[in-house]
């Protein structure tokens, strides 16, 4: 089967791992917010046009959330997170973080050089130390709810 360029998971055998990095609950609770104000913004020019301008707001922050959420994909020959792909052969470990060990990866111990597929309502994340001579990039640092399993597809053999 050819590789597919879409950044979304398919369904297939090579899967070691696979998950998309989908907002939060509260997350939810801040784009309801914000169409709610749209109300009392538009209220005064009619309640017809607050509630549009609500249903307007929220279906397009809705869409922007849903359309930006990235997948992270291990299979036997690749990581793929977000739009990004290394082969595996380039995969020199893995190491997971989550609580204050987290905070720190995306904070004061982050490399600049670093490629990020963070998101901030997902705390833990797996970094991924890099061993390709050619390439800058130190490591790859990636939000998952899961970096047992992330780190555990990484670490079970290469295609």
């Amino acid at each position: 089967m050819p590789d597919s360029p879409s950044p979304h998971p398919r369904a297939s055998a090579d899967h070691l791992y696979s998950e998309k990095l989908w907002p939060s609950w509260w997350v939810w609770i801040v784009v309801l917010g914000i169409s709610a104000a749209c109300i009392l913004v538009l209220a005064p020019i009619s309640v017809a046009a607050g509630f549009t301008g609500a249903v307007v707001v929220f279906l397009v922050l809705s869409g922007i959330l849903v359309a930006t959420t990235p997948a992270v994909v291990v299979t036997v020959r690749e990581l793929r997170a977000g739009r990004a792909v290394l082969p595996r052969e380039f995969v020199a470990a893995a190491e997971g973080f989550a609580g204050d060990e987290a905070t720190a990866e995306r904070g004061v111990r982050l490399d600049g050089r670093a490629y990020l597929c963070i998101r901030g309502w997902i705390n833990p994340v797996v970094r991924v130390d890099l061993s390709d001579p050619e390439d800058p990039t130190p490591y790859w640092l990636v939000s998952t709810r899961r970096p047992e399993r992330l780190v555990a597809a990484l670490a079970a053999s290469k295609g």
